[in-house]
C-alpha cells in the first residue's frame, strides 16, 4: 500500500469498526465498506470515497508524475 493512502485507509477502518454493520451484525469490513448511507455512517461514506480517489489516482499516470492531491 502506498504511504499518501495508507492513513486514509487507517481512518475507514476505524470509521467502519464503529458501526452498527460490524460491531452488531459481526459482518466483515469488506461487506460492510460496500452499504449505502442507512447501513453506515456519511462520514465513513466519505472517507470511503477519498479513499477511492486515492488509489484511483495512483493508477493515473499524470496524477502519479505530480503527486496524489489532498491529504
Amino acid at each position: 500500500m502506498a504511504k499518501s493512502c495508507k492513513g486514509l485507509a487507517l481512518e475507514l477502518v476505524k470509521c467502519l469498526s464503529e458501526t452498527d454493520c460490524v460491531k452488531i451484525e459481526n459482518r466483515s469490513f469488506r461487506d460492510c465498506a460496500g452499504e449505502k448511507v442507512p447501513c453506515i455512517s456519511s462520514e465513513c461514506v466519505g472517507l470511503r470515497e477519498t479513499y477511492f480517489n486515492c488509489k484511483r489516482g495512483q493508477l493515473d499516470m499524470r496524477a502519479r508524475i505530480r503527486g496524489n492531491k489532498g491529504y
